[in-house]
């Protein structure tokens, strides 16, 4: 898809850093979904709202797209044969091969050390693991293993809620619950879409009272959303691949919605990816990679409800893109002014399209 050339300044990594006190990150969720902050930024001037104040902000006709993938416990823990400790992240259970036994997973690991390929792992819960190499090729970021046992069913049983780096406590049982979306409904991810974090049965029912409908797509998350952008023309930055389906009913939804005059709202930056792609492949199932910058042309995403974005990453380059640079660093500015609670755990914001 093209990018449409814009101002150099806007290709540099360092327009999109910006200074976070720490006490600002937040560690835990609002006890209540939708008791958390919205930052109401349809216009220049940003409004201070509740996230239960939604549904005044919107209006009958209009279709939020959630994404209802379910966040695994794709943490694992174990150790060599000769008793060096490891993790492991578990990025995609993978489909039997005639080439491998067992069951493939493609994971992240960290090792002081890392095993040969064809080492035994011995894994907390007593299972096996087996290292084959690297994934998806022999310079791939991810590793490939084979376990003696179904992945999902291992995951459940052992395995520990993938909280993002920044979140410094062990994962516990509100984390189980919590770091999960009421809509998760399909396996895969690795971290949540927490957009959707902020929805609660309530809140549901006041949106569909006032005739606000949604409808939901699938992409499993990677533990790539965390990866930072590391080339200072960010153009050059190599972008992972995630899975994701938007079902028939979506998109006739969708289609259904324009021609009505509503609009379109993304929650979260996954929905977003995932109906852009769709918008510029045709393609409903598949891989993508896509990198949504300044410069991007939106076809079917008219507002967004996002969280507030990890500096210099590309999320934070895709809510640029939606709205603008400058408007988005005001309205950082703002939310830190307010101590606005950031990151995963953290408050969200409503953005309208430029």
């Amino acid at each position: 898809m093209t990018i449409q050339p814009i101002d150099d300044s806007l290709e540099r990594l360092s327009h999109y850093d910006f200074d976070l006190p720490k006490e600002l990150i937040a560690q835990h969720p609002a006890p209540n979904r939708s008791d958390s902050k919205l930052l109401d930024a349809r216009s220049t001037k940003p409004i201070d709202r509740v996230f239960k104040q939604l549904p005044e902000l919107l209006k009958s006709g209009d279709l939020l797209i959630f994404n209802d993938t379910q966040v695994v416990k794709a943490r694992l823990f174990g150790e060599k044969i000769s008793g060096g400790r490891l993790e492991l992240l578990i990025e995609r259970v993978l489909p039997k091969s005639n080439e491998h036994s067992g069951y493939l997973v493609a994971a992240h690991m960290r090792v002081s050390k890392k095993p040969r390929n064809g080492d035994s792992l011995i894994m907390e819960g007593g299972f096996k693991a087996k290292l084959i190499g690297r994934w998806p090729n022999e310079d791939g970021p991810l590793y490939l293993l084979s376990f003696d046992q179904e992945p999902f069913t291992l995951m459940q049983k052992f395995g520990h809620v993938p909280l993002p780096p920044y979140v410094e406590h062990v994962d516990d049982l509100d984390d189980q619950q919590r770091y999960q979306s009421i809509f998760a409904k399909h396996p895969g991810a690795a971290a949540a879409p927490t957009a959707s974090l902020h929805f609660d049965a309530e809140l549901i029912e006041s949106l569909q009272i006032k005739g606000i409908n949604h409808a939901r797509l699938t992409l499993h998350i990677g533990a790539g959303t965390f990866q930072p952008v590391k080339t200072e023309k960010i153009s050059e930055h190599k972008m992972h691949s995630e899975w994701y389906s938007i079902p028939d009913d979506t998109i006739n939804a969708i289609t259904k919605c324009k021609q009505n005059g509503g609009r379109v709202i993304a929650v979260g930056t996954t929905s977003v990816r995932s109906l852009e792609s769709w918008a510029a492949s045709n393609i409903s199932l598949g891989e993508t990679n896509i990198f949504i910058r300044p410069g991007f042309k939106f076809k079917v995403v008219d507002l967004m409800i996002t969280n507030f974005h990890l500096p210099k990453s590309t999320l934070l380059m895709l809510v640029s893109a939606f709205t603008s640079h400058a408007h988005v660093f005001n309205l950082y500015a703002h939310a830190i002014e307010k101590k606005y609670r950031f990151f995963s755990y953290g408050d969200a914001m409503l953005l309208e399209k430029f």
